[in-house]
């Protein structure tokens, strides 16, 4: 199981500067992925475009770039901009592009639109991606989403492209036309039982190579696990609240967002990173939450010795 680093907490504060150091700190930590979240006024992508300077190798995701707030035909040429700037001067093409439906409340309360049979809008919307970072051309013509286009591609090295996937109907759609999905608290049993079998017999029925399981949660290591796991609950409760992560922590048989984060001295931690790995998990993206300064620094001290193979 690879480890990445989730720096999604970065964007309460954002500045740009201090994202690029932390991706570049991330690359020098042997860490194998960078992720951003796409919300707020911080646009994942473009960060990713200047980080084709800062850093070399480190693979960048968007974990996820909502599909209402953009047509997919900009996505794909966001994508395949930030592909370029990753993999100028020769470095490997890195680029890993997540996209996922958001919430009902989000889209019917915030931005106001119509929330309606959304794997057609999905599928509608990972077919125009995938035409045209693939092959820069589109002929689409869908119940939600239409494109055609026939343009020269910025990068010629298709970008990842990956789901938040769910539910069997997405997961179906992420195994057969993506390359895997990313999910955000989703506990090992939920992964064992549910996420990879019906994730990786979707994409053999299709003939694709296996897929990857982006599996990213709140992650601390302490001594007072009591105190930090209760910090983890308040601060994520509201996912608890929203119709697709309840029914994955309803999988899990936990009764919060709390208690799926990963907190505990260094043998529960690893404990349980093994148990993600072993439940199918390809990739571990950590997002690092103690609450002092001393359980960050075990947080990444940890994290880096697994990411280096020292754990």
């Amino acid at each position: 199981m690879r480890i990445g680093i989730n720096a999604s907490g970065l964007l309460l504060t954002p500045d740009l500067g201090a994202m690029l150091e932390h991706a570049q700190q991330a690359e020098a930590d042997g860490f194998s992925s960078w992720w951003l979240a796409q919300t707020g006024l911080v646009d994942a992508l473009a960060v990713f475009t200047a980080a084709g300077a800062a850093t070399d190798t480190i693979e960048m995701g968007t974990a996820v770039v909502p599909t209402y707030m953009r047509h997919p035909s900009t996505v794909a040429g966001q994508a395949l901009t930030a592909q370029a700037a990753l993999t100028a001067g020769g470095k490997p093409a890195r680029l890993v592009l997540g996209i996922g439906l958001s919430h009902q409340p989000v889209v019917e309360d915030r931005l106001k639109m119509h929330w309606q049979k959304p794997i057609g809008h999905m599928r509608d919307y990972l077919t125009i991606v995938n035409e045209l970072v693939t092959a820069g051309r589109s002929a689409h013509d869908g119940g939600f989403f239409s494109m055609h286009l026939d343009s020269a591609r910025p990068s010629e090295a298709a970008p990842s492209v990956m789901l938040a996937a769910l539910g069997p109907q997405m997961l179906k759609m992420a195994g057969t036309h993506a390359d895997g999905t990313i999910l955000w608290m989703v506990g090992p049993r939920t992964i064992a039982e549910h996420i990879a079998p019906s994730l990786s017999a979707a994409a053999d029925d299709a003939g694709r190579p296996a897929p990857r399981v982006v599996c990213s949660l709140p992650i601390a290591v302490t001594d007072d696990e009591s105190a930090t796991r209760d910090f983890h609950a308040m601060a994520f409760a509201g996912y608890g609240d929203l119709p697709s992560y309840r029914a994955m922590l309803d999988r899990e048989g936990a009764e919060g967002p709390g208690d799926v984060c990963i907190v505990g001295n260094e043998a529960v931690v690893n404990e349980c990173l093994d148990e993600l790995a072993a439940a199918g998990t390809t990739d571990f993206s950590a997002v690092e939450l103690g609450i002092t300064p001393e359980d960050n620094q075990r947080t990444r001290a940890l994290l880096k010795a697994r990411a280096n193979g020292a754990a």
